[in-house]
């Protein structure tokens, strides 16, 4: 087999437990040959660009799980889905909230329009985005009319969840459309453990990543549609644009699937999921250095509620970063994080985990735990407070899209300030820009990338793979 292909299968023997995405873990086997039922739009297989057939029908089951008038599968993420719809909402202005992800911003790009910003709260106990406060958004749509939609994260990739239906009703006020990016939420709402999910809450458009926290493939995701203030058929066209003409069976086959999954044995999975989760919570008391962040931040910060999928494990009093516990994790335990942040390590579960991977991610972080008791004084574990996870405030100087189209040159990140960027910068995951085209850099944002950069993250965005150059404006 090709070299792709081989390193694939080896890792998947390798006895790496996966806490990160897909969310089927590779629990779920499928004895089939891909290749038999990988075919192109012929008879009596619909088209998803003009489903008449099979396919609606496969999208109404979606719709009638999720509570959503009108629903739609993607094959390219949520990306194409929250392309589509911050293209459809907005010609020229939009608020968003500073924590979402690139394709948030990629969209304002594409699109060319002004973009306000609303700020998330700091969680500052663990060095987490906070939640959206809503007055925040009502006070920006009242000194900005101009602005046609809204668009907010929740749950952020950490699980934190701002007050949608507040937010909701504040947007509607106004007759503006509120779009919900709740990729990390497709679980949502299908057991009283976890949060309700934005369709129910009023949200005009809601984005889920079925992959992310559900048994589906990779690239696999749907777009809610409701209300009267999207242009409905505006969607469906940039839809058509952002997706590929060439939509992949096999992955819209893994979409139906999953709704029947959820469908047929949801219940009994939650139930399971949720008694899981409450184990590793209890005993996470034992740890005396590492701290699972719980639902005790919620209710501050504007925090309206917490994903408790979401395993943060904080160490910003260990005296270590978040990446130095993933590797740790990795190398002695076999485990595999989804993201490391400066001061946090985050676990994506999914009710695909099994008893014995969680068994074994305890017993890992309770080991970690131990020794860092054991090896370090209380003045060394204060060193682990050195840097700020919070979303970066940036001076806006000119559009993304005229930044982006203007003459550019390259110049040393450390001896950049004062200048305009040209281009993105953001770690990834969770893909949130520190800093976009057309934004002021200024000397506090970069002591805070030299601060990632001592520790070893690496950034991405920049057209320097190496992160020591940033191509900013004339």
């Amino acid at each position: 087999m090709g070299e792709l292909f081989d390193k694939l299968a080896n890792y998947g023997n390798s006895g790496i437990y996966p806490f990160h995405m897909p969310g089927h873990k590779r629990q779920k086997t499928v004895d089939f040959n891909p290749y038999k039922i990988d075919i192109t739009e012929i008879e009596g297989f619909d088209n998803l660009h003009h489903a008449e057939g099979v396919l609606l029908e496969a999208q109404k089951k979606a719709e009638k799980l999720y509570g959503s008038e009108e629903s739609h599968f993607l094959i390219n993420g949520s990306t194409a889905g929250i392309l589509s719809a911050v293209s459809a909402c907005a010609k020229k202005t939009v608020l968003i909230a500073r924590n979402c992800h690139k394709a948030v911003y990629h969209a304002a790009l594409i699109r060319n329009l002004d973009v306000y910003y609303v700020y998330p709260e700091i969680q500052e106990e663990f060095m987490l985005n906070g939640g959206i406060n809503p007055a925040d958004v009502e006070r920006s749509l009242e000194e900005h009319p101009e602005i046609e939609a809204v668009v907010i994260t929740s749950p952020t990739y950490d699980g934190i969840v701002s007050d949608v239906k507040r937010i909701a009703e504040i947007a509607h006020a106004h007759k503006k459309p509120l779009i919900v990016d709740e990729a990390h939420g497709a679980h949502f709402g299908f057991s009283k453990y976890f949060p309700e999910n934005s369709v129910h809450l009023g949200a005009d458009i809601v984005i889920h990543s079925l992959h992310k926290t559900l048994p589906s493939y990779t690239q696999t995701a749907l777009i809610h549609i409701n209300g009267k203030l999207v242009d409905r058929q505006k969607v469906r066209m940039f839809l058509q644009m952002y997706q590929t003409s060439s939509p992949s069976y096999i992955l819209m086959a893994g979409i139906d699937e999953c709704i029947r999954y959820v469908e047929e044995q949801g219940t009994d999975a939650f139930d399971k999921f949720a008694e899981r989760l409450d184990r590793i919570y209890k005993r996470a008391k034992e740890f005396r250095s590492i701290h699972l962040v719980d639902e005790s931040i919620v209710g501050k910060n504007s925090i309206y509620d917490f994903d408790r999928s979401k395993l943060i494990f904080s160490v910003k009093k260990c005296g270590i970063a978040g990446n130095e516990l993933q590797k740790m994790l990795l190398r002695t335990y076999n485990i595999e994080m989804e993201m490391a942040a400066g001061n946090y390590v985050l676990a994506l579960t999914s009710l695909c985990d099994t008893d014995q991977g969680f068994h074994r991610l305890f017993y890992a972080v309770k080991g970690i735990d131990e020794q860092i008791n054991r090896f370090q004084t209380t003045e060394s574990k204060k060193e682990g407070n050195w840097i700020e996870d919070g979303v970066t405030r940036n001076t806006i100087i000119c559009t993304m899209n005229k930044a982006f189209e203007s003459q550019k040159e390259s110049v040393a990140l450390q001896e950049s300030e004062g200048r305009i960027s040209g281009e993105f910068l953001y770690l990834y995951p969770p893909g949130i820009p520190m800093i976009v085209p057309g934004e002021k850099i200024d000397g506090a944002l970069l002591k805070k990338l030299e601060g990632y950069k001592k520790k070893g993250f690496q950034f991405q965005g920049l057209r320097d793979y190496g992160g020591e150059k940033i191509e900013v404006v004339k």
